[in-house]
């Protein structure tokens, strides 16, 4: 049933079928109904990972510069890593910002002050690894260098194929992406 006939439902049953309360519960259907789809969306905003317009206003409030060019996943990203960087860093905390960028399994190790970020699931350097640089360096101690571990294909791992299942690929292709 729709809004105009529940509307209409509610008058006297003499007044159910006058043209000008039809015409006046039609206007006010269309407007209700976009009443509701600006509160859903505004629900949406309320959330980093479901937002979109609200974006750089969660930018701006972090201290981030807005770039509207960035896919929209990567800001996603960079706010749930400004917003999770804070506290006392330890290993719990770095990995909590790296996952916030990867999609993937990542290792972190203190030791001889160095802190070593292994990226152990994802094949190849992550396309947005830059932005994951400058986070860290937001969060670290000064004193603390910072070492990428990344996983790549070895020359062994393609003895498996044919020339003709790679030959579609480039040789950065082969190393640094999953195998067909």
């Amino acid at each position: 049933m729709s809004r105009t006939d529940e509307m209409l439902k509610r008058l006297q049953q003499f007044q159910r079928k006058s043209k000008v309360y039809k015409a006046i519960f039609d206007a006010e259907a269309v407007q209700l109904d976009n009443r509701d789809e600006a509160i859903a969306d505004l629900h949406l905003q309320m959330s980093v990972d479901t937002a979109t317009w609200a974006l750089s206003i969660y930018e701006t409030e972090l201290g981030i510069t807005v770039d509207t060019k960035k896919p929209i996943d990567e800001r996603r990203s960079l706010i749930k890593s400004k917003m999770r960087g804070t506290g006392k860093v330890d290993s719990a905390l770095i990995k909590l910002v790296v996952d916030s960028w990867t999609n993937g399994e990542v290792e972190i190790e203190f030791e001889n002050s160095t802190i070593t970020i292994t990226f152990s699931s994802v094949v190849g350097i992550p396309p947005n690894i830059e932005d994951v640089e400058i986070s860290i360096e937001e969060i670290k101690p000064a004193h603390l260098a910072v070492l990428y571990v990344f996983l790549f294909n070895r020359y062994e791992q393609l003895h498996g194929y044919t020339h003709n299942q790679l030959a579609t690929r480039t040789h950065e292709q082969l190393r640094a992406s999953d195998l067909p």
